[in-house]
């Protein structure tokens, strides 16, 4: 699997010039990550909004497994070079739904400890609003009177 396919790096390359075209302006830039790398044998995770025009430094936020993620810059072509165990390589979530904006990516993962955990956090936060507690429709329809 290719790590970053044309539409990804596409997509990176419009976040990295909208990010310094905001930096120059001096106002703020908050981009949805645009994809998520993983270790498949390990905790650690990386997702990322934008490349830099260097076409290898990605901005994002990195957990490395040790419940401090951290948002910063990570090389693409140093991912791409990790060997672990039984021929594996760092993967990339094909299936990742962004769920929000990096600001509430970093938000959650800083106070969960991991970017997993935040995942997990801000799905069900996307659940919650497609699908409200039933009990809450109860209490509004009897006036919230309850049992």
């Amino acid at each position: 699997m290719t790590l970053v396919p044309a539409d990804l790096r596409f997509a990176l390359n419009l976040n990295g010039h909208a990010s310094r075209l905001h930096r120059a302006r001096e106002t703020a830039f908050d981009p949805w990550p645009v994809v998520k790398f993983f270790n498949p044998v390990g905790a650690a995770t990386w997702i990322a909004t934008e490349i830099d025009s260097d076409g290898d430094t990605l901005f994002g936020l990195a957990d490395l497994g040790f419940g401090c993620p951290e948002l910063g810059c990570f090389s693409l072509a140093e991912i791409a070079a990790v060997r672990l165990p039984f021929g594996l390589g760092i993967e990339r979530d094909a299936y990742f739904d962004p769920l929000g904006p990096l600001s509430d990516w970093t938000e959650a993962a800083r106070r969960l400890g991991s970017v997993s955990l935040a995942e997990k956090a801000l799905l069900r936060r996307k659940l919650d609003r497609l699908l409200p507690d039933p009990s809450l429709a109860v209490q509004r329809a009897d006036g919230g009177a309850g049992s």
